[in-house]
């Protein structure tokens, strides 16, 4: 599966960049498969999967290179033994910098409550001022974890990400933009911080969508 998803992520690349050298992307996974060989994922998938989704969402954005790269190797350092020489070694300084910059922002230890939220909006933005590829390698990354939450075991845990996801991660993903993001991290948040709730409006929705496809299907198109 993860030997496709790499292919398909080269293939996606080049589709919108198609002068580019790929090489530098099956290197980035190679060097990234083997640094996380040995950890896996709370579903029990190997953790590669993680990265190389991060990586397939920048791809979607249509994002440069060096960000497709740095989606890949993002958690390298923080998480494996790898270090910045071994990145600046292999990559160069760009791509490095750029992981460093997501580190930074996973080091920062928000905490989503009231007080703080303006404080740690501000931490945010200044730490990834210097490129907003940062931001973007970030917000993908916590869409994946997302998208993921439900593996967590403790509900604890998941209702500390959601809260922080829905106070932090998604208000920026509008700052600059991201409205798909947006409202997909604060649907992801919502389910997990009010779960009855969000069972009851999206049945009745998808129950209203029954109701409009089968009143339009027997009267002829929308008008």
């Amino acid at each position: 599966m993860a030997v496709e998803n790499i292919a398909n992520l080269m293939e996606k690349v080049s589709a919108y960049a198609p002068d580019i050298d790929l090489s530098s992307i099956k290197s980035a996974y190679e060097f990234a498969e083997h640094h996380h060989a040995t950890q896996k994922r709370a579903s029990g998938e190997p953790y590669i999967m993680h990265p190389l989704s991060v990586a397939h969402m920048l791809a979607d954005l249509k994002m440069d290179l060096d960000s497709v790269i740095a989606g890949l190797l993002h958690d390298t350092v923080e998480d494996t033994a790898a270090t910045v020489k071994d990145l600046e070694r292999h990559f160069g300084e760009e791509v490095t910098g750029l992981v460093q910059g997501v580190t930074k922002l996973a080091r920062i230890g928000l905490q989503s409550n009231e007080q703080k939220q303006a404080e740690n909006f501000r931490r945010l933005v200044l730490a990834m001022s210097d490129d907003i590829r940062i931001l973007m390698i970030k917000l993908c990354d916590r869409l994946h974890n997302m998208r993921t939450i439900r593996h967590i075991r403790s509900e604890e845990s998941r209702r500390r990400i959601a809260l922080e996801t829905l106070e932090i991660y998604a208000p920026l993903a509008e700052r600059i933009g991201m409205k798909y993001i947006q409202e997909e991290l604060q649907d992801l948040s919502f389910s997990q911080l009010n779960p009855d709730a969000y069972t009851i409006i999206t049945n009745r929705i998808k129950h209203l969508h029954q109701l409009d496809k089968k009143y339009y299907g027997s009267c002829g198109a929308r008008p």
